[in-house]
């Protein structure tokens, strides 16, 4: 199909085809609060760009979506004029950028409304994690959040949710209660394990494919304040050291202590902390729910490991919980990849091999985390999801900032280098950790088998024209 807007006609002239194609697009703008934006329109460019630059949809009609029934007319229009459609929020996890047809821009989408007594929140499909931390927080709860605030919180609990507080509260997709998502035939549906339970299974988890989703509701937890924060060490001396006593540390501490160490270059620029600058990094990220005195007894044990840098452990109430990870806030472009280990972690020569080739040495710049997890990780929700690999007990992800596709390949290679002393022949992996394009064989390893056959069931029945795109 020809893109709107676009016509090798005559001037003067036009078509059958260019007037139904005309007046689809009029009782589109009839139908919808928010905006319909064509390439060229003043405020397209923005809509259509998220927070990762390195990818940026470019739909033939862009709907910038403020209620559902704007969501529910985006995908009636594509259904009946045989256009795919991708959903974006805050566009943190893109992976692939579509070119054509049309794209649902929900960052408008901001509503929360808090359950006090029932702890639970509504959020809209465009609400971002901090803000939802903040409105929680006034009512002494807290979401199942990640480490950066801006993340949309929809898109990061409908791919699994690895959160600060997990090993105490498992992934954000098991505290998802009920969602209202438009399917391809363009029916607005409420979802829930009693209305739709094999469409409520496969959206949570399932990798997309299923649905715009509108809004969900989920559970939130009774915790206002943590002891947590930073330990920064000089990486270029005591990273190996870091990494064997943080991994043994783990292996006793209770289901209250979410953890991770992340290894990182700084640039040698003004406005990186002087103390920061040009060096190597090992940072340790902690989130302890327990009293303060407890939090002291479990933290010693790393800040015996060497000289600190920084030491931002403390109490703190949870609104202030981004710092704990202190992510970068600015759109760039990136690109990552992952592996899920079992108990054994990173053996004597992985721990040498790993940071050996992400370090400051690298082709490219490699920021490089290891993420513990087990405890209510690894237990199973109350009402099942399509997350797979529970009996993982760490995630390793890699990460490097990118200047553009034409990167795509060395960085993938990379990466492959980096994670290859911890791949095995048959690797698990992590949906919400693949950022950028992926191999179709890297986007498998996120399911078992068992799951993948009956998700590719469940795209059948509920869009078996393939309507949406990013599965």
């Amino acid at each position: 199909m020809e893109p709107y807007g676009r016509s090798a006609r005559p001037a003067g002239e036009t078509s059958g085809v260019e007037m139904m194609r005309t007046k689809a697009l009029e009782a589109l703008r009839d139908a919808v609060r928010g905006s319909v934006l064509l390439p060229g329109d003043a405020g397209y460019d923005r809509e259509r760009t998220g927070f990762q630059r390195g990818d940026r949809h470019g739909p033939d009609v862009l709907v910038a979506a403020r209620t559902p029934e704007d969501v529910r007319a985006a995908v009636d229009h594509a259904r009946r004029q045989g256009m795919p459609l991708a959903v974006q929020a805050t566009g943190h996890g893109l992976r692939a950028a579509g070119r054509g047809g049309v794209l649902v821009a929900t960052r408008g989408m901001t509503g929360i409304r808090i359950d006090a007594a029932a702890r639970t929140a509504w959020v809209e499909a465009g609400v971002r994690a901090g803000d939802l931390v903040a409105e929680a927080a006034r009512h002494g709860l807290a979401p199942v959040n990640g480490s950066a605030p801006g993340v949309g919180v929809v898109g990061y609990a409908l791919g699994g949710g690895v959160g600060l507080l997990g090993r105490e509260f498992g992934y954000a997709t098991g505290l998802v209660r009920r969602l209202d998502v438009v399917t391809a035939d363009g029916r607005l549906r409420r979802v829930t394990a009693e209305s739709c339970p094999d469409l409520f299974w496969g959206l949570r988890g399932g990798g997309g494919g299923l649905g715009a989703v509108t809004g969900l509701e989920l559970g939130l937890v009774p915790v206002e304040r943590i002891f947590g924060g930073r330990l920064v060490f000089d990486g270029g001396q005591v990273a190996e050291e870091v990494l064997r006593t943080w991994q043994e540390w783990t292996r006793s501490v209770p289901d209250t202590l979410t953890s991770a160490v992340t290894l990182l270059p700084m640039p040698d620029l003004p406005a990186v902390p002087a103390a920061l600058r040009g060096r190597y990094l090992a940072q340790v990220h902690l989130a302890f729910t327990g009293p303060r005195e407890e939090g002291e007894q479990w933290v010693r044990p790393l800040r015996e490991i060497g000289a600190l840098l920084v030491d931002e452990v403390r109490e703190m109430p949870y609104t202030e919980c981004a710092t704990v990870f202190s992510e970068p806030e600015t759109p760039h472009a990136y690109r990552s990849s992952n592996v899920l280990l079992d108990a054994a972690g990173l053996d004597d020569d992985a721990r040498r091999a790993v940071p050996a080739e992400a370090g400051p040495s690298a082709a490219a710049m490699c920021v490089l985390c290891v993420r513990h997890l087990g405890g209510a990780f690894s237990r199973p929700p109350e009402v099942p999801d399509a997350v797979d690999h529970r009996d993982a007990r760490y995630l390793v992800y890699v990460l490097s900032p990118v200047s553009g596709p034409d990167q795509d390949d060395a960085v993938r290679s990379l990466h492959a280098r980096v994670l290859a002393p911890v791949t095995g022949p048959a690797p698990a992996r992590n949906g919400n950790f693949l950022y950028g394009p992926q191999e179709p064989a890297t986007l498998r390893s996120v399911h078992r088998d068992e799951t993948t056959t009956r998700l590719e069931r469940l795209r059948a029945e509920f869009d078996p024209q393939g309507l949406f795109r990013g599965r």
